[in-house]
């Protein structure tokens, strides 16, 4: 019992310790959005050039960038989002069309500026080119919206070819013309949206590059999830409906 008072000692100081980090942290973001608005932010990027390769394939170092930029864009997001919040809230409070209620009606704009903008700032922030991570960024979603793409066409197609099994049944099992070519219009429908589905999901090559270069760092699912996060209430949320979604269409497969 006495050895076990110590480690709960530590442990509760250890929490407390990051606890303390933490509201030190959002401190310091809310005093920088204060300081520097949306307006100064726009300035500073408008100074950043970038061209992207012609190939449109993205490097490790970028999807390394792109990371770090999206753990601290949580961050400001977040404190944005409370600000933001907290400015609306104080706007009903003193009456939207009083003086003091405008004045918070804008800093509430402010602060969803400042939330819409927060991967800009925090890749500025870091040190990076922002129209550099604005490419990468745009490649890296669109290697994670076509691994979602793919794991919706996975799941319908297996239905597809459920439906197209019990329809070759019915044909071959058929005891009258009529409703043989009633089925052999059925299949023949089936085959030729089998070969658009086939047409739609024929990969540009830079996406398929860049999609297994972000999977030595994450599932690709993940970078559409994280992206939808930052407008969850609750913590999770979006995560969990990505899985849900994958595990759905893996059962589908399944069937």
């Amino acid at each position: 019992m006495r050895r076990t008072i110590p480690v709960v000692l530590c442990l509760g100081l250890a929490l407390a310790g990051c606890k303390a980090k933490e509201l030190a942290e959002k401190a310091s973001i809310s005093k920088d959005l204060d300081k520097r608005g949306t307006t100064d932010l726009m300035q500073e990027i408008s100074k950043d050039q970038y061209t992207p390769p012609a190939d449109g394939r993205l490097s490790d170092a970028q999807i390394q960038m792109y990371l770090k930029v999206r753990e601290q864009e949580k961050k400001i997001a977040q404190v944005a989002k409370d600000e933001m919040k907290k400015h609306a809230d104080d706007a009903k409070k003193s009456g939207e069309k009083s003086i003091a209620g405008m004045m918070d009606g804008f800093k509430a704009l402010g602060s969803a500026a400042d939330f819409v903008t927060a991967d800009l700032r925090a890749a500025k922030d870091l040190g990076y080119n922002t129209q550099e991570y604005l490419w990468v960024k745009q490649q890296v979603l669109a290697a994670s919206t076509a691994a979602m793409s793919e794991k919706f066409s996975e799941g319908m197609a297996a239905s597809f070819d459920k439906a197209y099994g019990e329809a070759k049944k019915a044909y071959d099992e058929a005891k009258d013309e009529q409703t043989r070519k009633l089925y052999a219009d059925v299949l023949a429908g089936y085959d030729k949206s089998k070969q658009e589905m086939q047409a739609q999901h024929n990969e540009d090559p830079a996406v398929a590059y860049n999609r297994q270069l972000l999977s030595k760092y994450e599932n690709a699912l993940n970078a559409y999830a994280q992206e939808l996060s930052k407008y969850e209430d609750k913590p999770g949320e979006a995560q969990k409906s990505v899985q849900d979604f994958a595990k759905q269409m893996d059962a589908q497969k399944k069937q």
